[in-house]
């Protein structure tokens, strides 16, 4: 018989290999993901790959009935973790396991598993609830549209709590399965393409699929009674469009607009590059709020758009957003510029295209309206802050500073940097810096002076006027394009897209 000596070191180590990690090296995932603006949005410990939705809603009532079944990966070892959601919940399950859970803070659904999550593993949540979608508020605020013939959810940076749970932050993107029952003679409107349609003992449902990653703000339900008109693109992609039975004066209008939508998209994919998706459309309800936003595939607009006529300047812009924004999703919402001045230029290009005024005559027109001691310019798109996320700033200032890049750069590579940038970051995430790169490395220039004066200065910069400008003359399409800023008007403090 022969015995081993095994050195006392040697013998801990291989105690440790046989152990599996303890429960006192798992934490919690941290109840936000990390952004500055909005600290207790999303949340840390995994990634989200999909969600399947299946719902339940009764306009009569706004009482919304659901089981989400998310698909995800642990990105750390984790003892419990949290969803943003403000609904009633009445069962968890991970993994298969019932779960514990409870609500804490404005929106946060605190689970905490059976068994802790290794790092790295794959995970099935199921969470089972219902509630009146309109009668929850978190921070003062409700992002669900109670309409007389049912409720919509659309609203940025946060829409998703009020209808299903979710890591509600553009940087966990993933795709979605979301089947609505409604009472028949509603309709249930959402991202993507209609799979299928069925009716049962008074009841319809519509089952809808995105098979492209999407944000979850860019995630969108509408339940109503809807004209819905169908087409394709010239390019095949098939559209449709939903316009709310009770629109009344403003009906006309918005078909006008949004029947457009077909030729718009295929003259922005000249610019941008192909339309990454395998659907498209818009829709209308009859909702009082007025903004529009860009929801994936299916962007929502709001009647006011179109009281005073037909506001295909709005299509355009929500269209652009679905390689800038949508496509290409900020990283934090500190980058909001990569969103709304590259959708304010495309409303530029538009009118270019109609020959009602070029790009740069809105630019000088813009440059001039608004004189040094304007608070217009201590905005700083680059960087606006929560409580001007959406200033009209942003918007037209930022697109000012492209107007600047091509005058620098050149059409050539300007117009090159337009359509590769959502090729190299598509269906993910970038910063206002990665635009930065990658503008100097196709244009072989130093821009960080450029934008820096443009983005992140809080005065007035040097003119991006053409050369001898005296007094500058309202371009053509100028009225059309003013019209959509009422799509950037929001309510004070938070930031968020409201009234």
């Amino acid at each position: 018989m022969h015995r081993r000596l095994i050195a006392p070191g040697a013998f801990a180590a291989s105690l440790l290999l046989a152990i599996p990690a303890s429960a006192a090296d798992y934490s919690p995932g941290a109840p936000g993901i990390g952004d500055p603006y909005y600290p207790a949005y999303g949340n840390g410990g995994y990634d989200v790959s999909h969600y399947d939705l299946r719902l339940k809603y009764q306009p009569a009532t706004d009482k919304l009935e659901g089981t989400a079944t998310l698909l995800a990966r642990t990105t750390q070892d984790l003892s419990r973790f949290n969803l943003d959601f403000l609904l009633d919940v009445s069962e968890v399950r991970v993994n298969g396991a019932k779960a514990t859970f409870a609500g804490s803070g404005e929106h946060e659904l605190e689970i905490t598993p059976k068994s802790p999550l290794p790092k790295g593993t794959d995970v099935t949540v199921v969470v089972r609830y219902s509630g009146v979608p309109s009668s929850k508020q978190a921070y003062g605020f409700t992002s669900w549209h109670r309409t007389p013939d049912g409720g919509v959810a659309a609203n940025e940076p946060e829409g998703a709590w009020w209808w299903f749970p979710s890591n509600d932050h553009p940087l966990d993107k993933a795709t979605y399965d979301v089947s609505v029952l409604v009472p028949d003679g509603s309709q249930a409107i959402s991202n993507g393409t209609l799979q299928s349609t069925s009716s049962r003992v008074g009841w319809t449902r519509f089952n809808w699929r995105s098979n492209k990653p999407q944000a979850t703000y860019l995630a969108t339900l509408a339940v109503g009674r809807f004209d819905v008109t169908t087409g394709r693109t010239e390019s095949g992609i098939p559209v449709v469009n939903a316009y709310s039975k009770d629109l009344g004066d403003n009906y006309d209008a918005a078909r006008a607009s949004i029947e457009r939508t077909g030729e718009i998209a295929d003259w922005l994919a000249e610019y941008f590059g192909p339309y990454p998706y395998n659907a498209l459309g818009g829709y209308v309800p009859n909702t009082d709020t007025g903004y529009a936003l860009e929801t994936q595939t299916r962007p929502f607009y709001s009647p006011r758009q179109f009281a005073n006529g037909t506001n295909v300047s709005v299509v355009v812009h929500e269209l652009a957003h679905q390689w800038y924004g949508d496509l290409v999703s900020v990283a934090g919402w500190k980058d909001i510029w990569i969103n709304e001045g590259f959708a304010r230029y495309a409303q530029w290009l538009w009118s270019e295209h109609e020959n009602e005024g070029t790009a740069q005559e809105i630019a000088d027109y813009v440059y001039a309206s608004h004189p040094a001691d304007d608070p217009f310019w201590t905005v700083k798109p680059g960087d606006p802050g929560p409580e001007n996320q959406f200033h009209l700033a942003v918007y037209d200032r930022g697109a000012l500073a492209l107007q600047a890049l091509r005058n620098r750069i050149g059409d050539e590579d300007f117009f090159a940097i337009l359509k590769g940038w959502p090729a190299k970051y598509a269906y993910g995430n970038a910063t206002v810096g990665d635009f930065v790169a990658y503008a100097e490395q196709v244009s072989g220039e130093s821009l960080g002076a450029l934008f820096e004066t443009w983005l992140n200065r809080a005065s007035k910069p040097g003119g991006v006027a053409s050369p001898g400008v005296g007094v500058v003359k309202e371009p053509k399409s100028w009225k059309g394009i003013a019209a959509t800023d009422s799509v950037h008007e929001r309510g004070e403090g938070h930031g968020h897209r409201r009234d």
